[in-house]
């Protein structure tokens, strides 16, 4: 993606031929939507039972999104996200006992249980926060990647974000300053159709959210969020691109969420039909079709690889349920006053 101008262009399925070789770390990949889709219900099944306090929203149907990019970062690159962030930290390599833990508000989390299921972070990772603020990690994207620019570091800075968050200031503000300092800046943007309750088209007069680059005269890319090849063909020239110095890019993804809004959003306001329209297009099928068709599993291979891994996020979720809740003494560590 030789890019430099405003120019929007779309990514599509199609454009990928179906010969070409899996990559090598396919298997990785699929182990990795799969652990954030166990990771997922089982986070639903905890809220249901009352163990995790306050709210928590969920990402099924969006993991091809967080892999693709994610499986691209390198040590000291940073990623920030939403709300609807455990997936993307997963898969930017936090420990899934520990974000158990946190969700469950247990002393071993990654924020030592005091941040909850809308605020994960794990510095050594890269991840420096997803953020309860709708739009709120954009400036800090901007800023890290600010100090990868000022250090030379070759290092990247990544947002996640939602198409509810494109109306905002911060996003604007954000978008101009990573495109008037040429920062090494990659911004994602899920689009999974509704901000919270309504429809995108109820509250954006121009639905093509990837075009509004064309305001900062940066690369606009829209990629079906569904398909996980598409989007880390993408998201590695949109890296590439901030790695050489290029500045930054805008990446609409679109794609969808299974789930409602939040654990109390049962979702009616969905038309009849759209959400099983979009379980037709479930990013992990999708992608375990293309590894049968490749020959590279057997549907029986695949399923053990399911096994394996349900196997491994029950065991991380037992480790993260038998650790303490922090002491009422360290209420006040680590919280500027």
């Amino acid at each position: 993606m030789n890019r430099t101008s405003s120019e929007t262009m779309t990514a599509r399925p199609d454009d990928f031929d179906p010969d070409k070789p899996l990559p090598a770390d396919w298997r990785q990949l699929l182990r990795s939507m799969l652990c954030i889709r166990c990771f997922e219900d089982q986070v639903k099944a905890l809220f249901g039972s009352g163990l995790v306090r306050g709210s928590t929203h969920l990402c099924q149907g969006q993991e091809a999104v967080s892999v693709g990019v994610c499986s691209l970062l390198t040590p000291g690159d940073a990623m920030t996200c939403t709300y609807r962030g455990h997936g993307h930290v997963l898969a930017a390599g936090a420990a899934m006992d520990a974000s158990f833990a946190e969700i469950l508000g247990r002393e071993g989390g990654l924020c030592k249980g005091k941040g909850g299921s809308m605020h994960l972070a794990d510095f050594e990772k890269g991840i420096i926060g997803s953020n309860a603020v709708v739009g709120a990690q954009l400036p800090i994207s901007v800023g890290a990647g600010l100090a990868a620019k000022h250090k030379r570091t070759g290092k990247v800075s990544l947002a996640f974000t939602g198409d509810g968050s494109t109306n905002i200031g911060a996003f604007h503000e954000a978008m101009n300053l990573a495109a008037v300092w040429r920062l090494p800046v990659v911004v994602v943007v899920e689009n999974n159709h509704y901000g919270e309750y309504s429809p995108l088209a109820a509250t954006t007069s121009v639905t093509s959210l990837s075009s509004r680059a064309a305001a900062y005269g940066i690369p606009g890319v829209l990629v079906d969020g569904n398909d996980l090849l598409a989007v880390r063909k993408v998201a590695e020239e949109a890296i590439s691109r901030a790695r050489a110095d290029e500045g930054p890019t805008l990446i609409e993804a679109d794609t969808y969420r299974h789930e409602g809004h939040s654990r109390s959003d049962p979702a009616k306001y969905r038309p009849d039909g759209e959400l099983e329209l979009w379980l037709a297009r479930d990013p992990i099928p999708r992608f375990e079709a293309v590894v049968r068709a490749a020959g590279a599993a057997t549907s029986q291979d695949l399923e053990l690889l399911r096994d394996a891994v349900d196997t491994e996020v029950k065991s991380a979720l037992e480790r993260a349920k038998s650790w303490p809740e922090p002491p009422v003494e360290r209420l006040y560590e680590d919280v500027y006053r």
